[in-house]
């Protein structure tokens, strides 16, 4: 859906604000890892009215005092949630083991197209970045396999 090249050093978490730029209409529900788990994420989600399932790194404490829930940011909303299910439950409950689908994206695209970018500039691997990434959508959008879960 959104797609951004960037240098090695740059971290996840101040992109998730322009990719989600790149998404037009609505966005119902944002996954991720703890990385995305910073006030300019929560902001930039907030914005966008999505169903928010990252959950909150493990020693985190609420940013705000006042529990009330009209008052509670999304992050202090899940940590709530984490202490009253637990964090496994809390991960089914609300969706955010989704992430593993992002997660089987980026495995498929690195195994279709190799791990490693051909273009020596940087100009030219963002474009060899964004055409592998429109081969892929291309091709699942022929048609993915049907998995079901068995217990």
């Amino acid at each position: 859906m959104a797609v951004e090249i960037t240098a090695s050093h740059v971290h996840d978490s101040r992109m998730l604000p322009p990719l989600l730029m790149q998404i037009p209409g609505k966005v119902c529900q944002i996954s991720g890892d703890g990385a995305y788990d910073t006030k300019a994420c929560e902001e930039s989600m907030g914005q966008r009215g999505a169903k928010v399932t990252i959950p909150p790194r493990r020693n985190t404490k609420r940013m705000r005092c006042d529990n009330s829930p009209e008052k509670l940011t999304i992050r202090d909303a899940n940590l709530r949630q984490i202490q009253l299910q637990g964090r496994y439950a809390w991960r089914v409950a609300s969706g955010g083991t989704r992430q593993s689908l992002a997660e089987n994206a980026v495995f498929r695209f690195k195994t279709l197209s190799g791990p490693k970018l051909r273009a020596r500039g940087f100009e030219n691997q963002k474009a060899e970045g964004l055409m592998k990434c429109d081969i892929l959508n291309r091709m699942t959008s022929l048609g993915m396999p049907v998995s079901e879960r068995i217990f």
